[in-house]
């Protein structure tokens, strides 16, 4: 066995135990009594259901390739685990969080071929996960956001080079698998997210004395999505998460990342009926992440932030907002009951077109939704642009009407 033993309490939920699992790659876990007994030894054949062995197949198979060819054939199983997922009735939270371990998995497996073919590195680094990835909260659709910080003070002789060329071999391994790196940029390709430590520091102390810089509160609401994915090289890799964003201590950043959430409203019109895309391919059609998920997750990262919890999940953030008081109670439940609505209507859509064939994306067309789905998320929208009103009087922030 794996020493010393992971173990949990027996009041845990089941489907934290078997993320954890997956997480380790581990298939046994013994459980304990409150007061430290061992009560018996749980595998993962107690806790799932055969079509939802697949994740875990799927990660042996990533953990035991030899080359991108291996790696972007196991990842043709990713589309069918999410389907077989959501056939057992796997909650869209919990899909989404294991297909973000595969997908870390996959990530750091890409990582250690590369470092391979381009030998030792000359400085210790670590690769961060961004985004949706960091948050456990990748659907078919997301795309990987990534960074990476080298020890040091500067570029140093070949640093620089050989970063690039790790990240873009893996850059070209998702893409094989795939998987695609983020669109806008945001990959260690981009010498903008693959700076040394000094760096990194040095930007986080230039943003908190000049937080007006419109680039500057996108790139902190990027990395406040931060979690280490792989370290290595010869010290091992520097961590960065507890240096940089120390929100707290710097309260007009804070507000800016509150005025940054209440930017993106709901799609409601003026005759509150759903506010569509007008013309080209996607006409009649509605942006479900970026009209109904984007407002939720930003007021999650502020709360989340400004209640000393920088990092974690959208639901974790809120949670900790409602227990610190950054939000109400009654708000907090609100945007936790569409989130998860919101979040389930998408990864229905989803897995319908996976079936299909087609490409996933965020667009659904309102029509197609039952009365009461559409019922549903109209009301949602509407108890998310109220919870963002509330809080930009109570902020004196402006809101976009």
């Amino acid at each position: 066995m794996t020493a010393p033993a992971y173990a949990v309490r027996g009041d845990v939920l089941g489907g934290d135990v078997l993320l954890d699992m997956l997480e380790r790659g581990i298939h046994h876990v013994p459980v304990l009594s409150a007061a430290g007994e061992v009560l018996g030894v749980v595998d993962d054949d107690d806790l799932i259901a055969v079509e939802a062995r697949k994740p875990f197949l799927l990660r042996r198979a990533i953990g035991h390739a030899s080359s991108t060819a291996d790696l972007a054939s196991a990842a043709t199983g990713l589309g069918p685990m999410i389907v077989a997922l959501h056939d057992a009735r796997v909650a869209a939270e919990q899909v989404a969080a294991i297909r973000s371990v595969v997908l870390d998995a996959l990530t750091r497996r890409l990582i250690e071929l590369a470092v391979g073919a381009a030998g030792d590195p000359p400085a210790s680094f670590t690769w961060f996960a961004l985004g949706s990835l960091a948050r456990r909260e990748a659907v078919p659709s997301s795309d990987v956001d990534s960074a990476l910080a080298w020890a040091g003070e500067g570029a140093g002789p070949g640093v620089a080079a050989y970063v690039a060329q790790v990240a873009g071999a893996v850059d070209d391994g998702l893409k094989a698998c795939g998987v695609q790196p983020d669109a806008h940029g945001t990959s260690p390709s981009n010498p903008l997210f693959a700076r040394s430590l000094a760096s990194w520091r040095a930007s986080a102390q230039d943003l908190s004395e000049n937080p007006t810089r419109e680039k500057a509160l996108i790139l902190v609401s990027i990395l406040t999505d931060s979690r280490p994915l792989w370290a290595g090289g010869p010290d091992g890799g520097p961590s960065i998460t507890d240096t940089l964003w120390q929100a707290r201590s710097h309260p007009d950043l804070l507000r800016l990342l509150a005025r940054f959430a209440l930017q993106f409203r709901p799609p409601t019109g003026f005759l509150r009926d759903f506010v569509v895309e007008h013309s080209g391919e996607r006409r009649g059609q509605l942006d479900i992440k970026h009209g109904g998920l984007t407002p939720i997750v930003d007021l999650a990262r502020w709360a989340g932030m400004a209640a000393g919890v920088p990092s974690g999940s959208t639901v974790e953030r809120l949670r900790a907002a409602e227990a610190a008081g950054t939000l109400d109670g009654p708000d907090a439940r609100t945007l936790l009951e569409a989130f998860g609505f919101i979040f389930s209507l998408r990864l229905d859509h989803q897995v319908e077109q996976l079936q299909r064939g087609e490409v996933p994306d965020d667009f659904i067309d309102p029509k197609t939704l039952n009365p009461l789905s559409r019922s549903y998320l109209k009301e949602a929208f509407r108890a998310v642009a109220s919870v963002q009103t509330g809080l930009a009087t109570e902020l004196s922030l402006g809101v976009r009407g």
